[in-house]
């Protein structure tokens, strides 16, 4: 190739065209890293398909002028496509990260808002392969029959999977916790913070600090409880008062009700019990029974502090005191004096014969 064919080959129209689409491509993510318009986003689009449009036809006229049997004109149209296929999923992709970050923070749900954006991505996914399939070579017919005999094939090689991903989804409709509430399960050593739902398993962050991974399946055979979701925490304990404080019984009951009723911690819409329980081996038990005004577990841990406190205060104040375990020992002394012994070298006498 002489020196006129190499200049005319650069200054061919498609050659300008490809110049002028990276120009424009890098303008466009540059501008993208400081801007998250929506504008921006088509621009960006619109320039990395002429991009591909451009790459592709400078691939052919370059394949007829130096005679390049290697590239087909066939694989040209398929990386077109594909190229051009996978750019609109991407930006579509970016696009619904954008929306559903936007519905989570408006929302405040986090699990939403990722619901939302997986279901989307699935769904742009399934219409990619059966719109864009016929381009590729791929029949639709041919994708039915696959899915039909595929699927049975692959749900009775992959259980477990498919019974994770169905159970991922019904934890996404039922919502039995969300994405940063402290869950614990009675039937499991399961408890902790829920960190990601996925389709697969969920991460719980246990209070040890290490990641914690269950399969979906199990959370459908098991119990939770939602601790996050607590409207507020119970104070329940028993106060034991010693057998000599019986007559100060009723007096340190009415004291501690009102020393709960007066509390701004304690929610006194809720129950407020203090009453005599119990009769223990070496105590007189009071129940009280009373509810934090707070769903928060750090808060609720300072209330009962306080009140614990107030309980000593309030027994003390009345001159009780606290019982602990405790056993009295009662010993019988007898002072009567013991019968004096026979001496032991003494013989019988024999009664007189008459």
């Amino acid at each position: 190739m002489d020196e006129k064919e190499i200049i005319a080959l650069l200054t061919d129209k498609y050659a300008i065209a490809a110049l002028v689409t990276v120009i424009l491509f890098y303008f466009t993510v540059r501008g993208q890293k400081r801007s998250a318009n929506i504008v921006v986003h088509l621009a960006r689009v619109c320039a990395s398909c002429a991009l591909v449009v451009a790459t592709s036809l400078c691939a052919r006229e370059l394949a007829d002028k130096f005679g390049i049997t290697l590239i087909n004109p066939t694989y040209i149209d398929i990386f077109q496509r594909v190229a051009i296929i996978l750019i609109l999923m991407r930006e579509a992709f970016l696009g619904i990260n954008r929306f559903c970050d936007h519905l989570a923070k408006t929302s405040g749900d986090a699990t939403l808002g990722r619901m939302v954006a997986r279901l989307l991505k699935a769904g742009i996914c399934l219409c990619a392969m059966l719109l864009f399939g016929e381009y590729l070579g791929v029949s639709f017919a041919g994708l039915l029959t696959f899915g039909g005999i595929g699927g049975i094939a692959i749900g009775l090689a992959s259980k477990n999977i498919l019974g994770n991903f169905f159970s991922g989804l019904m934890l996404y409709f039922d919502r039995p916790f969300d994405i940063g509430d402290w869950v614990r399960s009675p039937d499991r050593k399961v408890e902790g913070t829920v960190m990601e739902i996925g389709w697969r398993m969920c991460k719980i962050m246990t209070f040890e600090h290490y990641p914690l991974y269950v399969p979906n399946d199990v959370f459908s055979s098991i119990c939770i409880e939602n601790i996050g979701r607590i409207s507020s925490y119970r104070i329940k304990l028993q106060v034991g008062l010693r057998y000599e404080d019986a007559d100060k019984v009723q007096a340190v009951a009415e004291g501690l009700e009102k020393m709960l009723q007066q509390d701004e911690g304690i929610d006194r819409d809720q129950t407020i019990l203090v009453c005599f329980d119990e009769f223990a081996d070496s105590s007189l038990n009071l129940m009280i029974y009373c509810y934090a005004n707070t769903s928060d577990w750090g808060r609720f841990m300072r209330i009962q502090h306080n009140v614990y406190l107030k309980i000593i205060n309030v027994v003390h104040g009345l001159g009780a005191d606290f019982a602990f375990p405790t056993r009295t020992l009662y010993l019988e002394k007898d002072d009567a004096p013991a019968p004096a012994a026979a001496p032991a070298n003494t013989a019988p006498v024999a009664a007189p014969r008459t």
